[in-house]
């Protein structure tokens, strides 16, 4: 399993390697946001990669995430998501 900060958004679907993953949000915390564990849904070999895929809505409450516009970016063509969450 895999567990990530989030603050805000709406989770609607996950997937692990194109297969659908269970997941859960943990107790909400006033400053350090919510607790989203995702659980895989086949056991990963060391050194294997996952392609974790979240459909998810934001809110603007949602202050972790942050966007650039297309013309921010470097190539001028698609906006850009980045989190302060690491």
């Amino acid at each position: 399993s895999q567990v990530l900060d989030t603050r805000d958004v709406q989770v609607f679907k996950v997937t692990v390697n194109g297969q659908d993953a269970q997941f859960a949000f943990g107790e909400k915390h006033s400053f350090k946001g919510t607790p989203l564990e995702i659980t895989f849904p086949n056991e990963l070999r060391r050194g294997q990669e996952a392609i974790v895929e979240i459909s998810f809505e934001s809110s603007p409450q949602s202050s972790a995430l942050q966007w650039l516009t297309p013309e921010q970016t470097s190539g001028k063509k698609h906006p850009f998501l980045f989190s302060q969450c690491q």
